[in-house]
């Protein structure tokens, strides 16, 4: 008989903007391990995420070798709005806000759909704290930087008032006109659902605005600039953001690897064997690549003394400072070793070998 699953490792927590806004923010799947942060995309909510069957099995999946931190943009699920105004600056303020808040000196980047932007703007301007950048479908422009004809602007904009107007309304019909974009092959419990997350991530007029905002976002004068490893994930299939944008992204961001994935959804889901090897490919290229953190000597024997589970009392008479300077070091030590609290610790300790 085999053994029931671990229960998916949640927590929720908060910080706040310049502005004052708050953003809300969750860390789930494997403390202490390598961490990926999840850009905030179009339609997210921390705590509700954790019922779908689009994006439950992903952070289940993700979270066995990773810690996956994931939070809502301003004016989303468990977010408040702000009289910012939304854009690529907005993004990366949201982004440097949750980074700061989870305290890992260095993390891997996860930029899904129109979180893509925001993760090659924030890694292109902070290459020392991002080890590995993946951006799933994907682009470097919007509509309106894409010499759209006037038929393909007037759509959009039809689109922005549908939005504006039906969003937030009991109406299926409305919904599934985005919904059936997103996932022709989702299953009717997954089609339901992600109806659901519509009316729940914000109301109309916010959707309307992200997605004008999408629109209008420029990144390609930053791609090339990037000097992380970068991993680019795309369906074949995907009616939202095609498949050619996904080949455009990739060959703009010097060395990236590219990989199709063989599904007509925007994001593969259950039971698609995309999505196993969409997590797969994200693990081994994060996990595998990960550097083992630089420690200095000092540094180094402290680690050791962690892992051996000595009190700091135990520590600083080893050492020969005072118990203060333990607490100090240890400190340290925790944010270079990207984890929090001492049991944290003993494990990274021994996994490291010390």
């Amino acid at each position: 008989m085999s053994s029931p699953a671990r229960p998916l490792t949640h927590e929720l927590r908060f910080t706040h903007l310049p502005s004052g806004a708050r953003i809300a923010w969750a860390r789930s799947g494997r403390l202490g391990a390598p961490v990926l942060l999840r850009v905030a995309h179009w339609m997210t909510h921390v705590e509700h995420d954790l019922l779908s069957p689009l994006w439950k099995p992903l952070i289940e999946r993700l979270g066995h070798r990773l810690e996956l931190v994931r939070y809502d943009e301003r004016g989303c699920g468990l977010s408040t709005a702000d009289d910012v105004s939304l854009g690529l600056d907005a993004s990366v303020e949201e982004l440097e806000v949750v980074a700061q808040a989870r305290g890992a000196e260095r993390f891997a980047l996860l930029g899904i759909s129109g979180g893509a932007g925001a993760a090659v703007a924030y890694a292109a301007r902070h290459p020392e704290r991002v080890s590995h950048l993946v951006l799933l479908a994907g682009y470097t422009h919007g509509l309106l930087h894409r010499n759209p004809s006037p038929e393909a602007l007037a759509f959009h904009e039809a689109q922005l008032k549908l939005i504006e107007l039906g969003w937030g309304r009991k109406d299926a019909g409305v919904q599934h006109m985005f919904t059936s974009r997103f996932m022709p092959d989702g299953t009717p419990e997954q089609l339901a659902s992600f109806n659901e997350h519509q009316r729940m991530s914000c109301n109309g007029m916010r959707a309307a605005a992200i997605l004008r905002a999408r629109s209008e976002l420029d990144v390609r004068p930053l791609a090339g600039s990037l000097r992380v490893p970068t991993l680019v994930l795309h369906c074949e299939g995907d009616l939202a953001v095609p498949l050619a944008l996904g080949h455009e992204l990739a060959a703009s961001i010097p060395n990236a690897r590219f990989e199709a994935l063989r599904s007509r959804n925007h994001i593969p889901a259950q039971p698609e064997a995309a999505l196993e090897r969409l997590c797969q490919v994200i693990t081994e290229f994060i996990a595998q690549g990960a550097a083992p953190p630089q420690l200095t000597p000092r540094e180094r024997q402290l680690a050791a003394l962690v892992g051996q589970g000595l009190d700091n009392l135990q520590m600083a008479a080893r050492l020969g400072i005072a118990d203060k300077t333990v607490r100090n070091m240890l400190s340290a030590l925790y944010t270079k070793l990207g984890v929090e609290g001492r049991a944290m610790a003993v494990v990274k300790a021994r996994d490291m070998g010390l």
